[in-house]
């Protein structure tokens, strides 16, 4: 009776997590142009916090790219992004997204040779 539970609950998870994968209901969508379709589907708040979402996605790779840590800061202030009323997210993204292009211009200059 309990391997019929533990295979039962693990069918529900991997179900619900099959959601994500690439070409399911929310998984990553590799055409721009259905990416975009999607988008305008939206209600204009919730599409908005989708694309400053896109942008913080697209900066996150950059750094993994780059293999740069995120400064710690910011990671705390993406953690609580989803604890913020619906209305205060899309500007909280909007700072991070801000903050984390900064720190990469600070980063990227280059003091040159001094003398």
């Amino acid at each position: 009776m309990l391997e019929d539970e533990k295979e039962n609950r693990s069918k529900r998870k991997s179900g619900t997590l099959d959601r994500f994968e690439p070409g399911c209901e929310l998984g990553a969508i590799e055409d721009r142009g259905e990416r975009e379709q999607r988008l305008d589907s939206l209600p204009t708040e919730q599409k908005e916090f989708a694309e400053e979402s896109t942008c913080f996605a697209d900066l996150c790779q950059y750094f993994a790219q780059q293999k740069m840590d995120i400064p710690p800061s910011i990671v705390e202030r993406v953690g609580s992004v989803s604890k913020l009323p619906e209305s205060d997210r899309i500007h909280a993204m909007k700072d991070i997204n801000r903050e984390l292009m900064e720190y990469l211009n600070d980063v990227g200059q280059d003091p040159g040779i001094r003398q």
